[in-house]
């Protein structure tokens, strides 16, 4: 009897969700519908004390309404405690992150809080108290110009 509750209980902690039909690249969940990132090689340059990270284009084609977006993400090469996410300053036409050796110049980094769903299947939210203020967001894997690109509007 112990065993029948034990695995009634597994059974009902299985995720029966969405799944992302590529590994690697972060999802944007809006309800069952999942929209894929805008997968991207930011260009770096070099300002002064700065550190540029250029990705083309003024705006991520990848949109969602919602301040606090849900991501799911299917690892097979990235970790998911690699991603960072970060606010882009559009400029020129362009989407920038700036890494500057003073922290005040650098752009917004952002918290994000990973959740093992299933072996290789990660839930990623946005762990901020107000959310993300509409603009743009790159979120990449550390030490890489990786980057998938959304907007928030």
């Amino acid at each position: 009897m112990l065993l029948a509750c034990t695995i009634a209980l597994a059974a009902q902690d299985k995720y029966n969700g969405p799944r992302p039909p590529k590994a690697d690249v972060p999802y944007l969940m809006h309800a069952d519908n999942l929209i894929e990132l805008d997968v991207a090689q930011a260009r770096e340059e070099q300002k002064k004390d700065d550190s540029l990270y250029i990705v083309s284009g003024a705006a991520a084609t990848a949109r969602t309404p919602v301040a606090e977006p849900i991501f799911l993400f299917q690892s097979d090469k990235i970790s998911p405690d690699s991603l960072e996410l970060y606010a882009m300053e559009v400029k020129n036409g362009n989407r920038q992150v700036v890494v500057a050796k003073k922290a005040k110049n650098s752009s917004k980094q952002h918290r994000l809080m990973v959740t093992k769903l299933e072996d290789k299947l990660y839930r990623i939210e946005v762990n901020e108290g107000l959310g993300l203020e509409n603009g743009e967001y790159s979120i990449s894997p550390q030490g890489t110009n990786d980057v998938f690109c959304f907007s928030v509007y």
